[in-house]
């Protein structure tokens, strides 16, 4: 299960989140030509990568932040950029280009701190994006709980994709990383959990600041839990693709279905925006 678009859409150009991406990618493709070059990769990431026992110790203190923009392979990259590019924007949106960009790598270095806490005697490089971006989730689940976002659900050949709320979507992520990190050794190779986890805590108490400055619970009762984009809204029915209704004077049959929470069920006409690998012994942010 991973999402593949949310229903968000935003209202500037993510100039920090096309550079960050491109940035990723331009340095990726960099040391390429070494991945499958045992050796060198390993004193590649020695050098650059973020090593728990090395930050204890003092040394390579850079690592917390060139790590979260070294990869493990090219679906590791993929798969992170996927992640950004879906929610990125709209935080961006939120924040502003600069306010977003110091956002996202500071989510970056708490997460980097989170898994140095959860092990500090390992000696295992962790490499990855994610930590930054599980915290732009973070931010996103307090801004907008219940935005629509479109899962892909694979079942050995069957591919469905579902609409489901943010809430759901990022609250099960979240909760799928702490369980992962409280049943696996950290010290070994594999995904960083525990950067993944405090990547996200760190983005939504980052974002508290804007959260609070938007109203808090108000901006949630104002906009019932959805991006508040007036100019475009959705009614739910039976058919699994929305059909858009314009801003105008709407019929009784809209108004019946009473207001709940952000965290609660949707109404019919609750303001929804348009549809807008691996390298062993390393640990990446997935």
């Amino acid at each position: 299960m991973f999402p593949i678009r949310d229903h968000n859409p935003s209202g500037r150009t993510p100039y920090v989140v096309y550079a960050l991406m491109i940035l990723n990618i331009g340095i990726f493709f960099s040391y390429w030509s070494i991945l499958d070059d045992g050796y060198k990769i390993s004193m590649f990431f020695y050098d650059w990568a973020l090593t728990p026992r090395a930050i204890s110790e003092g040394q390579q203190l850079h690592g917390l932040l060139t790590s979260m923009f070294l990869h493990g392979g090219f679906m590791h990259l993929a798969g992170n950029m996927l992640f950004l590019w879906i929610f990125g924007d709209n935080m961006e949106d939120e924040m502003g280009h600069i306010g977003f960009l110091i956002f996202y790598l500071a989510a970056g270095l708490g997460a980097g701190l989170a898994q140095f806490a959860a092990d500090s005697t390992s000696t295992v490089p962790m490499v990855g994006a994610s930590g930054a971006i599980a915290g732009v989730m973070g931010g996103y689940l307090l801004l907008f709980p219940k935005a629509r976002v479109d899962i892909l659900v694979i079942i050995i050949i069957i591919f469905r994709i579902f609409t489901v709320p943010a809430w759901l979507m990022l609250g099960l992520w979240f909760g799928l990383q702490l369980f992962n990190g409280l049943s696996f050794d950290s010290s070994g190779g594999g995904v960083a959990h525990w950067a993944h986890a405090g990547g996200f805590i760190a983005g939504a108490i980052l974002t508290l600041p804007l959260w609070i400055k938007r109203g808090g619970s108000r901006f949630w009762s104002a906009t019932q839990g959805h991006p508040p984009h007036p100019e475009a809204r959705y009614r739910l029915s039976k058919s699994t693709v929305p059909t858009v209704r314009r801003d105008g004077p709407q019929s009784s049959e809209d108004d019946t279905t009473e207001k709940r929470s952000p965290w609660g069920s949707q109404k019919p006409n609750a303001a929804t925006p348009p549809i807008k690998s691996t390298i062993p012994t390393v640990r990446r942010r997935k």
